[in-house]
């Protein structure tokens, strides 16, 4: 199962919110979000997802970095945080 309706639902919420066109890369192409966002999830909630990453995405907002990853189990992990000094991070997931 792949999360192409969560991609699909992500591309519509930037666009509507932000004006922002939401793209992704295969991993080979992002390896550097993926692991990222893989680094984050171990070490700061112990968290370590078996399903191989698909793909992935980077996106700067309204002074908010979002990294998106979608993976092969149909799961959507995003890490966000903003780029002013002192801001905060936060991470999600949609099954």
């Amino acid at each position: 199962m792949t999360s192409w309706p969560t991609r699909a639902n992500e591309a519509r919420y930037f666009k509507n919110a932000y004006h922002h066109v939401f793209t992704v890369e295969p991993t080979a192409k992002a390896e550097q979000i993926v692991d990222w966002v893989t680094r984050i999830l171990r070490e700061e909630r112990d968290i370590v997802i078996s399903s191989p990453a698909l793909e992935a995405s980077l996106a700067e907002v309204d002074g908010i970095r979002w990294a998106h990853v979608f993976y092969e189990s149909g799961l959507a992990v995003n890490v966000l945080y903003t780029l002013a000094e002192g801001g905060k991070r936060a991470d999600g997931s949609k099954p």
